[in-house]
């Protein structure tokens, strides 16, 4: 028996690339991420776009048992996370071949496990 399980996609991009970029290659992008969700429609358990880096809040601990609240990503970066899909498949092999699939061409994309079925 097969034990399928879920992995997060994480989509990591330079905004400032796509800042750059002609209206044509987002629109572009966007075909091909609706293209990769219509061939990839059975596995795809969710997903989304992030807003941009600059409406990231991080939130740490203090170590005293309170936090700090500040403006921007938790790690300052080139490439940010930018979207991301939860995907499901029987394991981590079909999980990447399914990843190496999803429109990433300002960057490139992570994949994890999903631990506790998500």
């Amino acid at each position: 028996m097969t034990s399928v399980g879920k992995y997060l996609v994480m989509i990591y991009d330079d905004e400032a690339k796509w800042d750059a970029a002609e209206p044509s290659v987002t629109e572009q992008n966007h075909k091909n991420h609706q293209a990769f969700a219509e061939a990839n429609g059975p596995a795809l358990r969710g997903g989304g776009q992030l807003d941009g880096s600059t409406t990231a809040t991080s939130i740490r601990s203090d170590g005293s048992g309170g936090y700090v609240v500040t403006d921007g990503t938790f790690a300052e970066t080139k490439e940010v996370m930018g979207g991301y899909y939860i995907i499901e498949a029987a394991d981590l092999d079909e999980a990447l071949a399914i990843a190496k699939q999803v429109p990433s061409p300002m960057g490139g994309v992570e994949v994890r496990p999903i631990i506790n079925g998500g």
